[in-house]
This record gives structure tokens, C-alpha cells and sequence, in this order.
């Protein structure tokens, strides 16, 4: 029963989110279809702006798992109020291992995860350095990565910034990222991650292209 509660609550802040997100940035998004219909999955996006989290709540109706920075959980009400949302804390920048042993968990119990390659929020058009975390989760536990390009959200709400500018918004959703498969209780070889990660990165600066066209925010590398 404190399941089903917790479920119909995230469908109504979900749907709320929802709302928000496209009365305020007519968030468009592209290639839905591409999405995983039933099982767990990793979902990837670039990282420019605190609402991206916001925006990973547009993709599907599913409930979605995310890390969110753990000073969010500084204070109790916070902190309740982003685990019933599907967050747990992470510490921005690290490795960290018990964020995704918590990725694992929440991808083993059905539902998808969203994870940040590029870690903290970046700038510009190019893609910075991914981490591989996503890539590691997904190997570990045999579930696609998908990518998710966004463009637009950068200067809906710069990193920096209070305030929300009212601009156009396109995620733009790329093929599932497939691991190979590997033997239950195996290793993950290090050259598996990273050659994940290599196809993830290649994957997603070209959905972010797209994204940004698609929103009126041609990408200018250089």
C-alpha cells in the first residue's frame, strides 16, 4: 500500500512537472519512440542547466530514479521531498560508489535511472569529458543506455542563475546503447565501460546538435 501511495505521488508531481516544463519552455520532444517500452534502462543526457533533471520527467510516464547533488538533502523536508520524487543523493565530482550501487539497485528493481555523463552541469556546445558511470551501470547490470540530446536548456537557465528565461526546449532521444553480454557474477572488463562510454559520447554530441537546431540554438564549436 506505502508503495502504491508513493507511486500515485510521483504521477502527480510528474504531471505537474510536466505542465510546467511545457507551459514555460514548449518543451518538445523528439523520437520518444526509441525509448525502452517496458524494463529498466539508463538514461543519458547532456548536462546544461538545473532543469535538465526537470526535463528527464517529460521523457516517460514511467517513475524515473535520478542522483540529484546532496546538499539537496541538506534539510529533512528537502530531502524527503526529493526521495519521494525518485532522488538520491550524490557527491558531485567523485566516483561515487554508494550512488551507483543505489543506480544498480533501482535498475535491478525494473525502473530507469537517470545518470549525467558529463557529471556536474557544463557550458557550450561541445561535450565535455564523460564520466563512466552510466556506461558501468549499464554493463553491470545488462540494461541499455539511451541518449538524450537537450537543447535550449542552457538558456532557459544558465548555471549561475536564479532565474528562468522563456525559451524553446528540444530533447531530442537517440537509439539504446546496447552492452554486450556477458556471463552472470562475471567481471566487467575496464575496456568494456570504456568502449561504451566512447560510443555513448560520439551518440549524444550528435543528438545535442540536433537538439540545439531543433530549438534555435544553432551549435557554434570553436
Amino acid at each position: 500500500m506505502r508503495a502504491r501511495a508513493a507511486l500515485i505521488w510521483y504521477g502527480f508531481a510528474r504531471g505537474l512537472v510536466e505542465i510546467t516544463c511545457r507551459a514555460l519552455w514548449r518543451v518538445e520532444v523528439r523520437d520518444r519512440a526509441k525509448l525502452p517500452r517496458g524494463g529498466p534502462y539508463v538514461i543519458a543526457p547532456v548536462h546544461r542547466s538545473n532543469i535538465d533533471t526537470l526535463l528527464a520527467g517529460c521523457l516517460t510516464r514511467r517513475r524515473i530514479r535520478f542522483m540529484g547533488k546532496d546538499s539537496l538533502w541538506r534539510y529533512r523536508w528537502s530531502g524527503a521531498l526529493f526521495s519521494s520524487l525518485g532522488g538520491f543523493p550524490v557527491h558531485r565530482g567523485t566516483p561515487d560508489r554508494e550512488a551507483l550501487r543505489q543506480c544498480e539497485e533501482a535498475v535491478r528493481g525494473g525502473e530507469p535511472v537517470v545518470l549525467f555523463p558529463e557529471g556536474t552541469r557544463q557550458s557550450g556546445a561541445e561535450l565535455h569529458p564523460l564520466f563512466e558511470g552510466a556506461a558501468f551501470v549499464a554493463a553491470r547490470t545488462g540494461v541499455p543506455i539511451v541518449p538524450v540530446g537537450i537543447g535550449g536548456s542552457e538558456w532557459a537557465m544558465p548555471k549561475g542563475s536564479r532565474t528562468v528565461r522563456l525559451v524553446k526546449v528540444v530533447m531530442v532521444v537517440g537509439d539504446p546503447i546496447y552492452p554486450p553480454g556477458r556471463e552472470a557474477g562475471a567481471r566487467v572488463p575496464r575496456r568494456v565501460v570504456a568502449e561504451l562510454t566512447e560510443q555513448l559520447g560520439k551518440s549524444l554530441q550528435d543528438l545535442f546538435d540536433e537538439a540545439m537546431r531543433a530549438a534555435g540554438r544553432a551549435p557554434s564549436v570553436g
